[in-house]
């Protein structure tokens, strides 16, 4: 039985992405027809290609072989149940940040109208995640780049959940002053990759801002945990995400700082460090 035409070019497709070395050319190549098509993901082979799809299709294969972001190709990246707007001056959520989401989310069980800050909210993913699950949560979203706040506006407008977000640097020590001591949660994706050439091509349409820092990846981090430490109010938590290779490092900082109890690691879903959680000490 001979294939239908819309597995043929999602075939010839995927070949072509492995040819240019991405990591998962079939997924993209079925994720980047499902998009043209306005089908999911899974109706594509059964799916027949409008007059114009085929050029449509070899153009954002050709984008995606020069390694653009599939995200920025189709202008959303999912985060959970949602889906986020994405583009060219925002960083691009990954899944991995959707198992800080899922924590945070669990720590506020119990908590009445609990008070959030993100910090370093970039598209919103976070803030929005957590907004979104708690409605009655009161959500402040820190981000420092003028494009990344217009991007996470419109998510949470988009999505219909009550984010405010507010220009600031993560490590400023007056930020959110008329929050301090009364923050329930603190989260962070802050930028974490050491400075140097070992990323993948994806990676450097993100902003550099948002991806490296420092050295050793370290510096937003022990910038933010001062901030954190003084916006939490008493046994409120604090959830950061950080390089595969930090994890001991985060926990010392937090430890030195004096202000934090219950400092202990996180797993991604591949069983590698990816966070570090701990507890404001209760005087």
């Amino acid at each position: 039985m001979r294939q239908s035409k819309t597995r043929e070019l999602v075939a010839r497709g995927a070949h072509m992405l492995r040819a240019a070395g991405v990591d998962t050319p079939e997924v993209d190549a079925r994720l980047l027809a499902a998009w043209l098509l306005d089908v999911a993901p899974l109706a594509v082979n059964s799916t027949e290609p409008a007059p114009n799809f085929q050029v449509r299709f070899a153009e954002a294969i050709r984008r995606r072989a020069a390694r653009e972001p599939l995200q920025h190709i189709t202008g959303r990246a999912p985060f959970g149940p949602l889906e986020l707007a994405v583009g060219p001056g925002v960083f691009i959520p990954r899944p991995e940040t959707e198992i800080l989401a899922d924590w945070a989310v669990r720590r506020l069980t119990g908590a009445s109208a609990p008070v959030v800050v993100d910090l370093g909210t970039g598209s919103g993913a976070l803030a929005i995640y957590i907004a979104h699950t708690r409605d009655d949560a009161r959500v402040t979203a820190v981000e420092a780049s003028a494009t990344a706040r217009r991007y996470a506006r419109a998510n949470a407008e988009r999505l219909g959940v009550n984010v405010d977000v507010v220009a600031g640097d993560m490590t400023d020590p007056a930020l959110l002053s008329e929050l301090e001591g009364r923050v329930d949660l603190v989260v962070s994706n802050p930028p974490y990759v050491p400075h140097g050439p070992d990323v993948g091509a994806e990676v450097h349409h993100d902003p550099y801002e948002a991806v490296f820092s420092g050295a050793d990846g370290m510096d937003a981090i022990r910038g933010l945990v001062a901030v954190a430490a003084r916006l939490l109010a008493p046994g409120g938590a604090l959830g950061i995400e950080h390089d595969d290779t930090t994890s001991q490092l985060v926990q010392d900082v937090l430890a030195a700082s004096g202000a934090f109890s219950d400092v202990e690691p996180l797993d991604d879903l591949t069983g590698r460090a990816r966070f570090v959680t701990a507890s404001k000490v209760k005087r």
